[in-house]
């Protein structure tokens, strides 16, 4: 694709640009998933990023003209884009997770979770958000689902773990942007390994490594930019889910819930307990499997996590 080598001198306005460059992600096969789902909104939150532009920006502008430094840096972040396969929010560093912006990097997941849906719904009607005191959050990443938690409880406080601390330097960064030093505390550890042993929480969530072996084989070049760390759990894709439904009874409060999202191993999550009842919840926008247990259904069935 030589013309991506420099501008072409067709284009003019911020609608010629978004055509351009979703046609040429089409031609170079591109793979979607980091925020959009298509060359085409790809195209057009690479452009309005660049500019400096809000994504909801009214349609009188796409007719507006390109200075000649906007338009080379446009078509460089293109060209990077179809070149390294670097997810978008990897060139912009930054991602947008319920509703809130944050920084990302190589060092983390880009957030993409439907979790942050039931996040925004504050849980219900599983919690009465009144009640939510403390809440942990297993897996942070880029501290996305933490803070945004932390936003839907305001009354909460929010532990944070994960055992990288690569990805911990970014969550610090998210909690700092969003000023929420005082209520989100960051802590390295595996799983629940590093927390202060008599914490409990209302609520445990989480968006752990899930995928399987056979997966992971098949991840397209944009995937295998993610960490391998946030992404890899065996055979089954179930390593980090099965600790963690082993060890959550002792973790919640009477009333809590457990929250985890499983991906495409979720069948063989139904397979390994198959009688264990699992709710899968449901979104109104994109898709995931999500499970929820409460802190009785762990009781009840701490014998089958154990065996």
């Amino acid at each position: 694709m030589h013309e991506l080598d420099s501008v072409p001198p067709e284009l003019q306005t911020m609608r010629d640009y978004v055509r351009w460059a979703a046609s040429r992600f089409q031609e170079a096969g591109l793979v979607f998933g980091h925020g959009t789902d298509n060359a085409l909104d790809e195209a057009a939150a690479l452009v309005l990023h660049t500019l400096h532009l809000p994504m909801d920006l009214s349609a009188v502008w796409w007719e507006a003209r390109l200075t000649a430094r906007e338009a080379e840096a446009v078509v460089k972040r293109v060209r990077r884009r179809i070149r390294e396969r670097l997810p978008l929010p990897y060139l912009t560093r930054e991602a947008w997770f319920a509703g809130l912006p944050f920084y990302v990097d190589e060092r983390v997941l880009v957030p993409r979770s439907p979790i942050g849906e039931i996040v925004q719904r504050q849980f219900e009607p599983w919690l009465a958000p009144e009640s939510v005191e403390r809440i942990l959050d297993i897996g942070t990443g880029s501290g996305c689902i933490a803070i945004a938690c932390a936003y839907a409880f305001p009354g909460a406080e929010v532990d944070a773990v994960d055992v990288s601390p690569e990805a911990l330097d970014v969550a610090r960064v998210n909690v700092e942007r969003h000023r929420l030093q005082q209520r989100v505390t960051l802590f390295q550890s595996d799983l629940f390994a590093a927390l202060p042993q008599d914490r409990r929480y209302d609520l445990i969530v989480s968006n752990p490594p899930y995928v399987d072996a056979l997966d992971m084989s098949q991840l397209p070049p944009e995937y295998r930019h993610e960490p391998r760390l946030a992404l890899e759990a065996g055979e089954d894709g179930l390593d980090l889910v099965r600790t963690i439904l082993r060890e959550a009874p002792a973790r919640l409060t009477e009333g809590g819930i457990l929250v985890v999202e499983v991906g495409n191993s979720g069948p063989a999550l139904e397979a390994a307990f198959p009688d264990v009842p699992f709710v899968w919840l449901e979104f109104e926008h994109g898709e995931g499997e999500v499970f929820l247990l409460t802190a009785q259904q762990l009781a009840d069935y701490r014998d089958y996590f154990n065996g």
